[in-house]
């Protein structure tokens, strides 16, 4: 069976990484830049230059153009080592963010810090975890991580703490101190609300349990290249026969797994799984 993403699925796509765009921005220029509290990642290192070159320099460079700068390197990139798709995805989703950063105003909703830090940092992950959960990202350290995971089959935990705490360390020593602790306090929210929303590991193992165990491995074989191992099943209050598949996945490819399933057999029952590390042979590139 052939699983294709249709018009009204493409729409429904492009709504999302549109809306993704839209809380990105909101929560920067509404919540986190007026309170001087950084974002993560690609984000927050164009929210600080942005800062910096203003502050200490003739040059005005807005946050949004600094962002899609950053971004066109690692775009690039993803489009050879990645795949097309998710790359293409993304890559809306930064132009969206980059075009609503700049459409909408910075301005003051609250003067309180900590309404600040945490409204910024949840709006800011539910866009971040919505455009995940439908296959795309909204850039930056994510699609790193997408590379670096193919490239050696190791924890991308500390690279995210190190490029995070260079943001955090450079705007505390620039800025003073407490805006750096806010800022850990933003992450924090947006961490919780990712993880909620969509998981943040790299590696996933799915059981799936189904009846149409020939029809779902042929739909998987074709839309992603993984190994798929079965084994045989019974319903402990049914006694019917079926059949459990075990895949190991990125979290990247668990839109796509998803939407197979849903359109083979609606039917089977899921089960995703955090996978601490993989032995033995698993596709990187």
């Amino acid at each position: 069976m052939d699983v294709k993403l249709n018009y009204a699925e493409l729409a429904k796509k492009l709504f999302i990484v549109l809306l993704g765009g839209v809380l990105n921005a909101v929560a920067m220029n509404l919540f986190l830049i007026p309170a001087n509290v950084y974002a993560s990642g690609f984000a927050g290192l164009a929210q600080l230059l942005s800062r910096v070159l203003g502050d200490f320099t003739a040059i005005s460079i807005s946050t949004g153009i600094l962002y899609i700068i950053f971004n066109i390197p690692v775009v690039i990139l993803a489009w050879i080592k990645v795949g097309k798709s998710f790359t293409l995805f993304s890559f809306i989703s930064i132009a969206f963010t980059t075009l609503f950063l700049e459409i909408i105003p910075i301005k003051t909703v609250s003067t309180d810090i900590i309404l600040n830090a945490v409204f910024g940092g949840v709006i800011a992950a539910i866009g971040v975890g919505l455009t995940l959960k439908w296959g795309a990202s909204t850039g930056g350290l994510d699609i790193v991580a997408m590379i670096l995971s193919r490239i050696k089959d190791k924890p991308l935990g500390t690279y995210f703490f190190i490029f995070n705490a260079f943001i955090i360390l450079t705007a505390g020593y620039l800025y003073g101190w407490e805006k750096a602790l806010y800022t850990l306090v933003s992450l924090y929210a947006s961490t919780r609300v990712i993880d909620t929303i969509h998981t943040r590991h790299v590696k996933l193992t799915a059981f799936i349990v189904t009846k149409k165990g020939v029809e779902l491995r042929k739909a998987v074989h074709s839309h992603l290249v993984r190994g798929i191992t079965t084994l045989p099943a019974t319903g402990a209050f049914t006694n019917k026969n079926k059949e459990m598949l075990m895949i190991v996945i990125t979290r990247y490819e668990l839109y796509d797994l998803q939407r197979i399933i849903h359109e083979v057999d609606p039917n089977a029952f899921t089960n995703v799984v955090h996978t601490e590390s993989v032995l033995g042979l698993f596709r990187k590139d």
